[in-house]
């Protein structure tokens, strides 16, 4: 029973709304003839249903929509018997159930009330797309595919000095990591290929300026991560190829500016009050100070301390 829940929860917490909000709202009016796709133990399943679930499907075009169509009565069943056998045993009264309905209820009205009151962005003016493009050289004209070597150390916070020193002090990336295993700090190495486009924009910044082969120190949640560029190649891209991405960028962007002036306005017109420990949520988040240059290894004169995020250091953010 408790897999059951762990794996069906978020699934079962989408039917149970569905059916709380028909009857809810419903109630009272005319009830109006529906197109039944399928019937479980008498509970009938709508073409309505299936025709809202079809509109989440990405890219789908006429020829696949009847089979997806069918795959999505299938799948409803397969929610349907899962719920009614989840309510015979009492569980949509189950904290953790109850829980999870009320956390999908605030979601759903939230996004809903969202994307009604911001509607659609504007379509970026060519002038915005092509002051973008120039204004970000390190995505576009001087774009580069990194050939990245990442080394992440756990360690306390006072010990992370001591390990920024040892590695401008290494001759080499192997002489540092001897040193790592030799102070038993844990390790572990991976390497990877990224495109400009796939990197933060911060820790793209301090690439873009550095030689093949430095390294740059970023903070971790856990301790240290070191970074080397142990290759790059330049691969340009031209505005016409970049026009249609830039534009979703920017209207994301302008969406997500205005979002956060709404919910600003809202936020200072309600009555919000923090309690007991939870007290210094309410308190405004100071903005990080800026980090200090690092040294790295000797190939690496001037390496940059940055969040693992990407946040921090003086690149564009």
């Amino acid at each position: 029973m408790q897999g059951l829940k762990k794996r069906y929860l978020p699934l079962l917490a989408i039917a149970l709304l569905a059916g709380c909000s028909d009857k809810g709202e419903h109630a009272a009016e005319e009830k109006k003839p529906v197109e039944v796709a399928a019937r479980v133990n008498g509970t009938e399943l709508t073409v309505a249903q299936v025709n809202f679930a079809l509109q989440h499907i990405p890219n789908l075009d006429k020829e696949q929509s009847r089979a997806a169509s069918l795959q999505v009565v299938r799948n409803l069943v397969d929610q349907e018997v899962l719920a009614q056998k989840a309510q015979s045993e009492k569980l949509d009264r189950d904290p953790m159930v109850v829980q999870a309905l009320e956390a999908a209820r605030r979601q759903i009205m939230a996004d809903a009330y969202m994307s009604r009151k911001l509607g659609t962005p504007a379509e970026p003016t060519d002038a915005e797309v092509t002051d973008y493009f120039n204004a970000h050289p390190e995505l576009f004209t001087k774009r580069k595919i990194y050939r990245l070597q990442e080394v992440s150390i756990k360690a306390p916070k006072d010990k992370q000095e001591a390990i920024r020193k040892q590695l401008a002090d290494s001759r080499s990336l192997n002489d540092f990591a001897a040193w790592l295993k030799a102070e038993k700090y844990p390790v572990q190495v991976s390497q990877g290929v990224k495109p400009a486009e796939q990197l933060p924009p911060a820790l793209l910044s301090r690439l873009a300026a550095m030689p093949d082969g430095q390294a740059m120190v970023v903070n971790a949640p856990d301790g240290l991560l070191v970074v080397v560029l142990a290759d790059s190649q330049v691969q340009p891209v031209t505005l016409d190829q970049v026009k249609p991405a830039i534009a979703r960028l920017l209207q994301n962007e302008a969406r997500q500016k205005a979002a956060k002036a709404e919910l600003d306005a809202l936020k200072a017109a309600a009555k919000i009050e923090y309690v007991g420990e939870f007290a210094d949520a309410g308190k405004e988040q100071a903005a990080p100070a800026a980090p200090a240059e690092s040294p790295a290894m000797p190939a690496a004169p001037a390496a940059a301390d940055t969040d693992a995020n990407g946040k921090g250091g003086s690149g564009p953010k």
